[in-house]
């Protein structure tokens, strides 16, 4: 839903401060760089780093609590940032006039960025490189919809509640909820002005009281280029389907849309979601995410 970035590579921390750094230190930041440049390994200082504020950030607030308790029992943030970039095929399967979606995808969890790859012909391609939305396609029916929007959407809609740790994010507890006769914490996302390039959208998320696993995500979209006088669509609700293990990591398979009603509950089923071919992967160049020569630039927000 959003192109946001949710973290900065030790690797500009690190050279940042080289200034009052000595010549051996200098050098061992050249050496990681060089190890990332080969295949794309991100530290594992940065990793826990970034888990360590994460886990003191979401330990100030109730809400934070649920959603830190929901990324451990998902496999923890460490494994979701550890495991190297995150591939998989992600089919968006409208039940109405809407187009479908269907893309094999390889996302860069730490710095936002993605590269989305046609079912139909592997020539085909999208992506967005952290500031630029691009693609290469033979014509421009290979992919008809706004591949700008899509590139990181996925990752919005199948990611929680890893995606939650990032800056400009709020949490809200909301009251607990029955579903499917079981008891839900709940938890309300909004983000702050300028996160990303709609920072109208909100999420709110369930969660197993027992297991602390995700069950449901309502949510809007208010994509400007979508809604270029302000608003946003009606809400929907999202149920989470059955979980795969991703080495080490709870990532669902599959996801049911449906328009929400007054109660808040799923009305009716709009749009039906499979996730599959879902792994991690290291060996990929650093140059991977990198805007192609014989790119088109996706002009907008």
């Amino acid at each position: 839903m959003k192109v946001m970035i949710m973290g900065v590579l030790a690797m500009v921390v690190l050279l940042s401060s080289c200034k009052e750094q000595s010549k051996e230190e200098k050098r061992a930041v050249q050496e990681t760089n060089q190890v990332m440049v080969q295949d794309y390994t991100i530290p594992e200082s940065w990793v826990k780093n970034r888990v360590s504020k994460a886990k003191e950030k979401l330990g100030k607030s109730d809400a934070g609590k649920i959603v830190w308790a929901a990324m451990e029992a998902h496999g923890g943030l460490d494994n979701w940032y550890g495991n190297g970039a995150l591939s998989f095929r992600f089919n968006y399967q409208p039940l109405g006039d809407n187009t479908p979606r269907d893309s094999y995808q390889v996302l860069d969890v730490w710095r936002n960025k993605a590269v989305h790859t046609s079912v139909t012909d592997s020539t085909a391609k999208y992506g967005w490189d952290g500031k630029t939305a691009w693609v290469v396609a033979k014509d421009s029916t290979a992919f008809a919809y706004d591949t700008k929007f899509w590139a990181l959407t996925p990752l919005y809609l199948m990611g929680h509640p890893f995606v939650l740790d990032g800056e400009g994010v709020n949490l809200e507890l909301l009251p607990e909820v029955t579903y499917k006769n079981k008891t839900n914490d709940v938890v309300k996302v909004t983000f702050e002005a300028g996160t990303g390039d709609a920072p109208d959208d909100y999420y709110i998320l369930q969660f197993d009281k027992e297991t602390h696993l995700l069950t449901a995500n309502r949510y809007i979209v208010s994509y400007p280029e979508y809604f270029k006088n302000g608003g946003h669509n009606p809400e929907k609700f999202m149920e989470v389907g059955e979980l795969a293990d991703v080495s080490g990591v709870l990532l669902p398979k599959e996801l049911k849309t449906h328009w929400t009603t007054k109660e808040g509950k799923p009305g009716e089923y709009v749009t039906q979601i499979d996730i599959t071919d879902i792994h991690f992967v290291k060996d990929i160049g650093d140059d991977f995410f990198a805007v192609p020569e014989n790119a088109i630039i996706k002009k907008g927000l």
